[in-house]
């Protein structure tokens, strides 16, 4: 079933209250669009049609218009010639070809005024249905929009969570004891530039306090000989 019952509700309809009205707005405007646009290529090839065949009983009024003519100047004709009783006819095959011109001539006005309200209906319909896509193209760029916002606070929330901030701190933990691990490979050793450095450094404290003990015994040998004289 479709979202309209007829023409008349199309154009008559009021969009944003049936959107309003709608638990699904995009699903809704898209079957509305599809609709209209059926609906239009409906009417257009209505209106064709009436347009053919207002172009075709135009051609038969104006070959009844040319027959009624014809009787009109065999009329006068006959009355030249002082012919009444062929005068009289003409004027009968006349009065027949006027009444179906007359005819013609209204049923072609009502296809004018057929062509001319399916034209209405059409110009109706495609302003409804540019209003529609304009509409349908507004729901979905705030259809986006609001799953983008909904994803961004959902990941917000998301980083906003205890276990979120718990796990990051455990992690850099893990880092902070990798990088301790690391630093103590080496802890306690010393390079063998350092050992090298180490050992010179500690021949010349050991020289230093061999000449201390030397100059010591050398002073107090002094000090005994003189003791001795």
């Amino acid at each position: 079933m479709g979202v309209f019952s007829r023409l008349r509700d199309i154009i008559s309809s009021n969009i944003n209250a049936m959107l309003e009205k709608a638990e699904d707005p995009e699903k809704l405007i898209k079957l509305m669009i599809q609709e209209m646009e059926d609906t239009l290529v409906e009417i257009k090839a209505s209106c064709a049609n009436a347009m053919a065949q207002t172009k075709k009983i135009e051609r038969e009024l104006a070959s009844e218009r040319r027959r009624v003519d014809e009787w009109e100047a065999r009329c006068e004709l006959a009355v030249k010639k002082e012919r009444d009783d062929l005068a009289r006819e003409a004027l009968l095959q006349k009065r027949i070809y006027v009444a179906r011109a007359d005819a013609l001539d209204h049923e072609v006005a009502e296809h004018h005024d057929l062509v001319a309200k399916y034209k209405d209906d059409i110009r109706q319909l495609e302003e409804k249905l540019q209003a529609a896509r304009e509409k349908h193209r507004i729901l979905v760029q705030r259809h986006r929009r609001a799953r983008q916002s909904r994803k961004a606070r959902e990941t917000v929330r998301k980083a906003d969570h205890h276990e979120v901030f718990t796990r990051i701190e455990h992690f850099e933990n893990r880092i902070d004891r990798m990088e301790a691990a690391a630093d103590l490979v080496n802890y306690g050793r010393r390079s063998a530039l350092d050992d090298e450095f180490a050992a010179l450094q500690g021949d010349d404290a050991l020289e230093e306090e061999l000449a201390a003990v030397k100059a010591r015994l050398a002073g107090d040998s002094v000090a005994t000989d003189e003791h001795k004289e």
